[in-house]
């Protein structure tokens, strides 16, 4: 089934509220709809505030986002802590300049089919998963970036 369909059927269903942390911050009412970012790349980040390797993926997805913006890159993180003040004290450490939404029920986490922290999906400009990453590492930071740079020169 093709992702764009899949995620728009579950944001029908689910709410997940936008947490009111980041710059970017949307109403507590605003809803992830990916078909909102079609056209683009979108980078989905699954994370929690005791994940370690998320402490070191942020200030990669920070600059992500703020080299290959222009270009269409979305980057969305979705937080997956049962306790929204856990995720605030995250994220006045490692502050993210990117959108972020709290899935504490962890619906679409389970739709996704995420295994590990941080899990990140690479969605092409077609609405298909280009990409999943399980964890982070550091030493692979320019392969990821590699897979972002691909899939932001394919035409929709």
């Amino acid at each position: 089934m093709h992702v764009l369909t899949r995620i728009r059927s579950i944001t029908q269903v689910l709410i997940i509220l936008l947490a009111p942390l980041a710059a970017v911050a949307q109403p507590p009412s605003a809803t992830f709809d990916l078909a909102e970012h079609q056209g683009n790349v979108v980078v989905v980040d699954f994370w929690a505030s005791w994940c370690v390797p998320c402490r070191r993926s942020f200030p990669w997805l920070n600059d992500m986002h703020a080299k290959y913006a222009e270009q269409g890159l979305v980057v969305v993180g979705v937080n997956l802590d049962a306790n929204r003040e856990d995720a605030t004290a995250f994220l006045q450490e490692y502050p993210a300049d990117f959108l972020i939404y709290f899935d504490n029920n962890a619906v679409l986490a389970k739709e996704y089919g995420v295994e590990a922290m941080p899990s990140s999906f690479v969605i092409g400009r077609d609405g298909q998963v280009k990409a999943r990453h399980l964890g982070f590492k550091v030493k692979r930071q320019d392969e990821y970036e590699a897979i972002l740079v691909e899939a932001l020169g394919e035409k929709p």
